[in-house]
């Protein structure tokens, strides 16, 4: 039976599908080629910048920061429906004004609340994001109706230009976060909704009307996704150059230990001596035993810093993981009761602190809550650990798809002889507890 390759595609064309949360796929077949310094052409390094990438991957802390994207098109909206209402007031007399302001007051309210949303501390859901999305889209569009029937065709060009502004930032902020055919069809969908809106404050249907605007949709649908383009590849070509660097360090490092050691005895051997063979021979004895020591306390060196992180105690290790899962996004607070450290072996550890570690990733996909306690304390002749979150919970009968309980939890305890126990409910949150006997 074949192995099953993954599916590799273009950066460029993934993050033209997906947005700006395709680079996350960033960090993944990077050629250090791209951030090779020798001279070549932009066409060239591009290509390479533009190269596939394996969709399936997805680094957390790059798709965390994807979100602030967003915030460009937000902070557009605000100022420029701002702006768009002050223009409105100075030219109408007050015709339609009531609902134009209310309309203005709405748009800021939604943007300062995407803008809220986006620098929340909580993990993000790809159904939450196009949920609000949408609701985005369906509140823009309603907006231009409203104000539409609101106004007398003699305000219309100034009145529709504070909704219009909603609409310019909804088809920028579609493109960064989804990709550029939801910006596009939110674009052509515009162009029937201006003739619409025209004949709802005139009562006659203009088909001109439609092309009003469409050169200025356009402008900003090319400009989201130059933007989109440039992000993605500048984040490619940054994330390769410091690979390419790391790996320049490590290998300067080798070079330096393999000088002051190998390198410097054997220029030491090879110089030539005088006097008696048997005392040149006793010296180059000496010379090669001193180094062959020193390399073996390299070694053993290594050996020890191996050792000491696979001994580390429980504690230790659950520490180390609350460090690790803060990386990722989850604010893990660890509650620790005097244990003694040599209850548990070392396979019986590894085995609670990769379970743990699945619960926590299970909260931070699942919960809606970037917050979990973890508590450690001996119990029933053995050690438990208890994973707690006040997220949303779920009906255990209906256990959400990828909630991995089964095997990567339940299984890894039973095979060092531990048990795992899932209680949860939807809007109390969920508690996993860990145990393992001594």
């Amino acid at each position: 039976m074949g192995v099953t390759q993954p599916r590799r595609t273009g950066f460029l064309l993934t993050l033209l599908r997906r947005g700006a949360p395709a680079m996350a796929t960033a960090t993944s077949d990077l050629d250090d080629g791209i951030a090779d310094p020798t001279p070549m052409s932009a066409l060239r390094r591009m290509r390479g910048m533009a190269g596939p990438v394996d969709p399936s991957v997805q680094d957390n802390l790059l798709l965390r920061a994807t979100r602030y994207v967003a915030m460009v098109p937000l902070l557009y909206r605000i100022v420029a429906v701002l702006g768009a209402l002050g223009e409105f007031l100075a030219q109408s007399g007050g015709a339609g004004a009531p609902a134009v302001v209310v309309v203005a007051v709405l748009c800021v309210a939604l943007n300062l609340f995407g803008l809220r949303w986006l620098l929340r501390t909580a993990p993000f859901h790809s159904d939450n994001v196009a949920r609000l999305l949408l609701l985005d889209v369906v509140f823009t569009l309603v907006a231009y109706l409203v104000v539409a029937a609101s106004v007398p065709a003699s305000s219309f060009t100034s009145a529709m230009q504070v909704p219009g502004k909603e609409l310019l930032g909804g088809i920028a902020l579609l493109t960064l976060a989804l990709g550029v055919q939801y910006g596009v069809g939110l674009l052509v969908v515009s162009l029937p909704l201006r003739m619409v809106a025209w004949w709802l404050s005139s009562g006659v249907f203009n088909v001109k009307q439609g092309f009003v605007d469409l050169g200025t949709m356009l402008g900003v649908a090319l400009t989201a996704t130059g933007a989109l383009v440039l992000l993605g590849l500048g984040t490619r070509l940054a994330l390769a150059y410091g690979i390419r660097n790391g790996r320049l360090a490590e290998r300067a490092r080798q070079h330096r230990a393999l000088h002051d050691s190998v390198l410097q005895t054997l220029e030491i051997l090879a110089l030539p001596r005088k006097g008696d063979p048997a005392d040149q021979l006793d010296e180059l004895r000496g010379i090669a035993r001193a180094q062959a020591l020193e390399v073996r306390q390299m070694i053993e060196q290594a050996e020890r810093e191996s050792a000491e992180e696979a001994a580390r105690p429980l504690g230790e290790k659950l520490t180390a993981l609350a460090a690790e899962m803060a990386r990722e996004g989850l604010r893990a607070q660890l509650v620790m009761a005097e244990l003694d450290e040599e209850t548990l072996d070392e396979v019986r550890q590894l085995a609670i602190r990769d379970a743990a570690r699945e619960a926590m990733r299970n909260t931070l996909k699942h919960a809606g809550t970037d917050q979990v306690v973890v508590r450690v304390d001996e119990r029933e002749g053995g050690i438990a650990v208890v994973i707690r979150d006040h997220g949303t919970g779920f009906d255990e009968t209906h256990r959400p798809a990828g909630f991995g309980i089964s095997e990567s939890i339940t299984a890894r305890l039973a095979e060092a002889g531990g048990r795992a126990r899932v209680e949860s409910s939807p809007g109390s949150g969920t508690r996993v507890t860990l145990w393992m006997p001594r």
